[in-house]
């Protein structure tokens, strides 16, 4: 079989070679990653074309395929912890106010806060507007079987509530969260690291010669992570191309037809936030059309991996070097973003599917009460959503099950849940950028000749452009 591979394989390295060579010659980053997409995109639509949808010899391809856009998710997301750590407590002994670092935390969670309340008014919106609802969706086998397992996932999370979620941040053992151990790992990092920076901070005041060594070991510890990040974001369009290719070659085409109507209304809904995201920045005094086109490859990342998380390092890397955001604050948004108040997947998918299930069971959810209480419902429940591919069905779970509504009718949207999920990861990501800029912004911290330089090239964060 492996030989029926090889010449799928060799047309795609020879597409990886050529944007290679397009790198070396000096290419932006935002046009190599377009290229990317649009190579996975042709790739992929043509081994649909040549042998149709799930065929043996599109898996053992796409295998062999992953090894490039898996193996890059995968670095990435092994350098999360690491950037997350260092830059966050990099960024804390630098500060001179104590009281900073509350204002740059506000500032962020207010952002996140106020974006994923009117996601979730756009989704009600949406789902009205479509006339959705899932009294006309088909159970089919799948649909039953995830439906159960949601139930299963609900009945995990006990009486589990927003005081006990908060609890949940504090790390009791930072070296379990330094792994990833828990969804809201990322959070309980950024505390440790916080504690630890302004632990250094005393310690400088205290005793200097100390905390002098200190401190330059760890702004040392942070350039070399920074490096290190710096050498795998250079893989990103040739991760592009893999992860596209793999979305497009094992869509179901029949699926989305069936369901085209929510997928539109999910995308249309999409393309609503990142208006209001535009507004935001507008009001701002952010240039928006500066703003995307800078953000670009990090959205086009996120929209095919599907993960939060593995974007944090793309994420702080472009609001530091391309949009001029101050570092402690990039980074502040880019954790916090892929955990709390996620505006795609914890803002406007629940909403939606909480209005299309609330029917089914005689709630009206056009009225006012009930329109009030899923916003309010949405914006707290979003505090711990999973950064990661399906953070957005947990969150269906805690806001369905607040709202007394069946959870199994969830497991209807299992088989365009990938193809949903892109856009809603995307939205999420722009959502945290949108949080740092504009927290940047009103916090005077931003660094505008980087953020109107035309130049795309990656300068080292903290060095001049």
């Amino acid at each position: 079989m492996f030989l029926f591979v090889l010449p799928h394989l060799a047309v795609f390295l020879l597409a990886m070679l050529g944007l290679s060579k397009r790198q070396r010659r000096g290419a932006s980053l935002g046009r190599l990653v377009l290229a990317g997409l649009l190579l996975g995109v042709a790739f992929g639509l043509a081994l649909q074309w040549l042998y149709g949808f799930d065929h043996p010899l599109v898996n053992d391809t796409l295998n062999w395929v992953n090894v490039v856009g898996g193996g890059y998710v995968r670095l990435l997301q092994m350098i999360v912890m690491p950037l997350v750590l260092v830059s966050i407590l990099g960024a804390t002994v630098k500060l001179h106010d104590l009281s900073a670092l509350g204002k740059i935390g506000f500032s962020v969670l207010a952002v996140l806060m106020v974006t994923v309340a009117i996601s979730a008014a756009i989704g009600i919106a949406m789902a009205q507007l479509f006339g959705l609802s899932a009294q006309g969706l088909a159970q089919g086998a799948r649909e039953l079987a995830r439906g159960d397992a949601l139930v299963g996932r609900a009945d995990q999370l006990g009486e589990l509530n927003l005081a006990q979620m908060i609890v949940g941040f504090i790390p009791a053992n930072p070296f379990a969260e330094l792994t990833g151990a828990r969804p809201t790992s990322i959070i309980s990092v950024v505390i440790f690291s916080m504690l630890l920076g302004l632990a250094a901070m005393l310690l400088r005041r205290e005793e200097p010669e100390v905390g002098a060594k200190v401190v330059a070991g760890i702004e040392l510890v942070s350039r070399w992570v920074l490096r290190l990040t710096r050498m795998i974001i250079r893989l990103t369009p040739y991760g592009v191309m893999a992860l596209m290719t793999q979305v497009v070659a094992t869509s179901n085409l029949h699926d989305i037809l069936q369901l085209i109507n929510f997928v539109v209304a999910s995308y249309l809904g999409l393309g609503l936030i990142l208006l209001v995201h535009a507004l935001l920045l507008a009001l701002g005094g952010i240039s928006p059309l500066r703003f995307f086109r800078k953000v670009w490859p990090v959205l086009t990342f996120a929209f095919t991996s599907r993960s939060s998380a593995a974007s944090i390092p793309l994420n702080i890397d472009t609001q530091v070097s391309r949009l001029g955001v101050d570092p402690a604050i990039a980074n502040f948004s880019a954790s916090f973003g892929a955990t709390i108040g996620q505006n795609g997947c914890a803002g406007l998918y629940p909403a939606m599917l909480a209005v299309m299930i609330a029917p089914t069971v005689g709630v009206d959810p056009m009225t006012p009460g009930f329109i009030l209480s899923l916003i309010a419902v949405v914006a707290i429940s979003s505090f711990g959503i999973a950064g990661v591919g399906g953070g957005a069905t947990f969150a269906a779970i805690i806001v369905l099950s607040t709202l007394d509504l069946p959870i199994a009718l969830a497991g209807l949207l299992i088989s365009i849940e990938p193809l949903i999920d892109m856009g809603r990861t995307a939205i999420n990501v722009n959502g945290s950028m949108t949080a740092g800029a504009l927290s940047s912004r009103v916090l005077g911290q931003t660094d505008w000749q980087r953020f109107n330089a035309d130049d795309e090239a990656h300068p080292e964060p903290g060095r001049p452009a």
